[in-house]
């Protein structure tokens, strides 16, 4: 080997050697922002010194604080929903009860019962959801009773969630109800 050769080895080890260095100090700065990008994500941690460590423990705090709101938010739907349903169900009825002759006295439709069981004026806008200033003046937060019955009477009418509407001296496969 001559001494040429040896100068080449000696470069391309130098160049091997400072190319590693630049690809592991770009990895470095690569992790260093993502963490602070991380930290900056999380409320309680935005632009606060924190370490690794730190960062990491609040990250999953609040991944699991947004999973149970994400889950009481989807509770909320669905109760709408349901809610949504059992009114579509008595918007029908109501049609239909308009619709036979004699059938304007509202004293028997004046109450109805909601899906969660209390009771409601039919004709107030009665909800069974309250307001939480919390999260903020238009939003509502249902109420967490659990329904007493998933049926509602309206106008001698029993309107079902699960079954559908009823009418009053119409019997069912096992009897009047």
């Amino acid at each position: 080997m001559s001494d040429d050769d040896r100068d080449v080895d000696v470069e391309t080890t130098a160049d091997k050697r400072a190319h590693h260095n630049a690809l592991e100090r770009k990895r470095r700065d690569h992790i260093k922002d993502s963490f602070n990008m991380l930290r900056d994500a999380i409320p309680n941690l935005e632009n606060e010194k924190a370490s690794r460590a730190q960062i990491l423990n609040k990250a999953t705090e609040y991944i699991e604080h947004m999973r149970k709101k994400n889950n009481s938010h989807q509770s909320d739907i669905d109760d709408l929903k349901r809610q949504n349903h059992v009114l579509d169900q008595q918007i029908r009825l109501l049609e239909k009860t308009a619709a036979v002759p004699g059938s304007n006295d509202l004293d028997n439709a004046q109450l109805v019962k909601n899906p969660k069981g209390s009771t409601v004026s039919a004709f107030d806008g009665g909800s069974d959801s309250e307001s939480d200033s919390s999260d903020g003046p238009e939003t509502k937060r249902l109420k967490t009773d659990p329904p007493d019955h998933p049926n509602t009477i309206l106008a001698g009418n029993v309107v079902n969630a699960d079954q559908g509407v009823k009418l009053a001296g119409q019997k069912d496969s096992v009897g009047d109800k």
